[in-house]
């Protein structure tokens, strides 16, 4: 995407010179949740902005988090950023952007507050269900066609969070501390190419401090990082109550502060600021600032000059979105495991099939926090299962398990917690969480024992079992951390009574992260579905039946216990007040590989009902002055009998570094589609981005002479072919 636009100064200095000081500091803070002051007489409309991470948030009143109560704001429930990374499908995810901006301008949005693509460092991160990956390229390659089908429509997008926000608990006042260069490896690339790569128009400040200030006032971030080196000049926005000075939030160049309070002319960029200005404390030009960015984009987005009049109108609820919706759904599907070809299942003669697990009947879409919409519908999996099979088939449902009701857990709105001091510190009280985990396991075994037992009585019932589990917005949810990554509810009791009663059983976990699978040798085939939106019942169906062929790949690494995991190792994750990234860039894979750690599925791991062949690796590299250039080239073939798709991923690493590195790193990946025995070349281009470390001396990013292990494979393990780069010149870059 060309990211060369329009400045309109000339157009912007002529609006700011009308501007009185009072309308200026109207526009740079929130005159109600969700929209800034409009200065009417000089045509200058309100900034509106959603929370849309899977959809366009349903309407509030103004000042209050009291819905509006209207059935005009029902609307597409998109998959959730992991379930579309999973798909590995950058086509997918330009249009499901595309969807998300289009329906966004349909209910009259200039701003929606996506994408989240945060790093995941721990998957007990109460978030990771609304960000990518743990790894930086991948989150980065699916980031920038999602921003560039939201701003198709003439709707900004609000890349979030930025940055280096890794945890809920203690989120407004944790500080990150983090080494230069694993902020610029890890936490930063994704961020980088939203803005240099994809053009985006605004940008979220996070809750969080980084070493030391928090990010809504962080001039390192925001003016060294954001604005000297990668140009930007679109406008930062703050989380909902991440401001928390006046001055110090003046001078960094952060635009509009919101909150979740109904005080608007409290803000710290509102009257406090104003009587800063006055008594000479922050100069009026700080404001200005702030005011052009706002206006610029405005322009650009045609909210205001000649072109306002060509501006997309938009849509909602349209069959064109619900169909981008099923094909994302339907590739981010995973299959972990399929022993005997358990899977897919032949509908036909099928008299009677058992699905288990309250997550085949549940809803996802009106839960999570910030990321919860009003869906138009949701297909859930026992109903996608009863649509595809019909009325020949028996299906049959019990819950399995119990789920202690929001009042049985003394639970409260999120929102009206998200900025309550002693509500962080309880969630972050480890030994609080740790009995509440106990009292809701206590319960969960007193009711649901008679559920279990009906639940084995059904396995030995049925011709098929489905048991579909995981984990749900109690546990997937904005403000809280979970305490481990043991299955919820009695969970895994469930599973093991199941397996002994009908040991064909297939297992489905629905869930927004990882969780411990102590199970997983026993089961003969596992689905993995991320919160994949309002079509996911029908496209769980469909794998399962054979309909469609699984090609999700994981995005993220699935240990076998918490402990496993870097912060698990380290017991660096939901502290309060100071957490210390001390693995460094061994997040991910890249931490199981240094130490030797099996996984229970690796990074980029997903099987296929086909099997897949690569052979004749080629390799053709040069290198200029300013670049390098190496074209990588495979064949793949479908060497099964059913068609089917594969995700070549390409890794990098050096023979012999002079660094510390990763032992290998994805640097590019390619999605093909095969039909039965179809043989395709598949070819890959790598830059000098490709070979580099961040070299905090330089600080630049230094690509050293040597040899390259070139690795092409199924997933971070499963590698099919590896060759040879050398580079002769040593570069620089940022």
């Amino acid at each position: 995407m060309n990211t060369q636009r329009k400045d309109y100064t000339v157009e912007v200095e002529a609006l700011l010179q009308q501007l009185t000081l009072d309308e200026k500091i109207s526009m740079i803070h929130g005159a109600g949740l969700f929209r800034t002051e409009a200065v009417e007489r000089l045509s200058i409309p309100a900034l509106k902005s959603s929370d849309g991470p899977m959809g366009v948030r349903n309407e509030f009143e103004n000042g209050k988090w009291i819905p509006a109560g209207t059935t005009d704001d029902f609307v597409t429930y998109l998959p959730s950023n992991s379930a579309l990374a999973s798909t590995w499908n950058r086509d997918l995810a330009y249009w499901a952007g595309n969807v998300l901006g289009e329906e966004a301008r349909g209910r009259g949005k200039d701003v929606i507050l996506a994408p989240g693509i945060n790093i995941k460092r721990s998957p007990l991160c109460g978030r990771n269900f609304e960000y990518m990956s743990e790894d930086p390229k991948l989150t980065e390659e699916l980031t920038v066609p999602l921003i560039e089908g939201i701003q198709e429509n003439d709707v900004a997008a609000c890349v979030k969070h930025f940055a280096a926000n890794a945890q809920e608990t203690d989120r407004l006042m944790v500080d990150t501390i983090i080494d230069e260069r694993t902020l610029r490896e890890i936490y930063l690339p994704a961020f980088q190419a939203a803005v240099q790569k994809a053009g985006t128009l605004s940008l979220m400040g996070a809750y969080n401090k980084l070493n030391g200030i928090h990010c809504c006032e962080n001039r390192n971030l925001l003016q060294t990082i954001l604005k000297d080196e990668w140009g930007y000049d679109g406008t930062v926005i703050s989380d909902w109550g991440a401001v928390h000075k006046t001055k110090e939030a003046a001078e960094a160049p952060m635009d509009v502060e919101m909150s979740v309070f109904d005080n608007f002319d409290d803000y710290k960029l509102a009257n406090p600021l104003k009587e800063a200005i006055k008594a000479g404390e922050v100069s009026e030009e700080c404001v200005n600032d702030k005011v052009r960015n706002i206006l610029r984009m405005m322009f650009r987005l045609k909210m205001i000059g000649e072109e306002s009049e060509n501006r997309k109108s938009g849509t909602y609820n349209t069959p064109e979105h619900r169909s981008t919706v099923y094909k994302a759904a339907a590739e981010s599907v995973i299959l972990l495991k399929n022993e005997e070809n358990r899977l897919p299942i032949s509908p036909k003669g099928l008299k009677k099939i058992a699905l288990i697990g309250r997550n085949a009947e549940m809803i996802h879409s009106n839960g999570g926090g910030s990321a919860e919409i009003k869906a138009l519908y949701e297909i859930s999996p026992l109903m996608g299962m009863k649509t595809r099979l019909g009325g020949n088939t028996q299906v049959k449902y019990t819950p399995g398990y119990f789920i202690p009701s929001k009042e049985e857990q003394g639970e409260e709105n999120w929102q009206q917690d998200s900025l309550d001091v002693d509500k962080m510190l309880e969630a972050g009280d480890r030994e609080l969480q740790k009995k509440k985990e106990e009292e809701k396991l206590a319960l969960s075994r007193k009711k649901g024992q008679q559920l279990l037992e009906e639940a084995v009585q059904l396995a030995k019932e049925c011709d098929e079992v489905i048991f579909v589990g995981g984990l749900n917005h109690d546990y997937d949810v904005e403000g809280h951390d979970r305490s481990d990554m043991v299955l919820p509810y009695n969970q895994n009791e469930v599973i093991e009574a199941v397996l002994e009663a009908n040991p064909n059983t297939v297992i489905v976990m629905v869930a927004g992260s990882a969780v411990e699978m102590p199970w997983r040798d026993k089961a003969k085939a596992i689905l993995w579905c991320y919160y994949a939106g309002m079509e996911t019942g029908h496209a769980l169906a469909d794998v399962i039946l054979g309909k469609v062929n699984p090609s999700g790949k994981l995005p993220e690494t699935f240990p076998v216990t918490y402990a496993d995991t870097p912060t698990g190792e380290n017991g660096e994750f939901a502290l309060m007040g100071r957490v210390e990234f001390k693995e460094g860039i061994f997040v991910g894979y890249r931490y199981f590989e240094k130490y030797q750690k099996k996984p229970a599925y690796c990074f980029g791991h997903g099987l296929s009902y086909t099997a897949f062949e690569y052979e004749d690796l080629q390799m053709l590299s040069s290198e200029e002055e300013e670049d390098i250039s190496v074209k990588i080239s495979c064949s793949v073939t479908n060497a099964g009998d059913v068609a089917g798709a594969e995700t070549l991923q390409l890794y990098v690493s050096e023979k012999m570094p002079c660094v510390e590195k990763p032992l290998k790193e994805l640097k590019n990946f390619r999605k093909i589609f095969l039909e039965a025995g179809e043989k395709q070349t598949a070819e890959m281009v790598l830059r000098k981005d490709a070979f580099g470390y961040y070299d905090v001396d330089k600080k630049a990013f230094r690509v050293n002479p040597g040899t390259y292990i070139i690795s092409i494979g199924a997933s971070a393990q499963d590698i099919r072919l590896t060759g040879e780069v050398t580079i002769t010149k040593e570069y620089f870059y940022q």
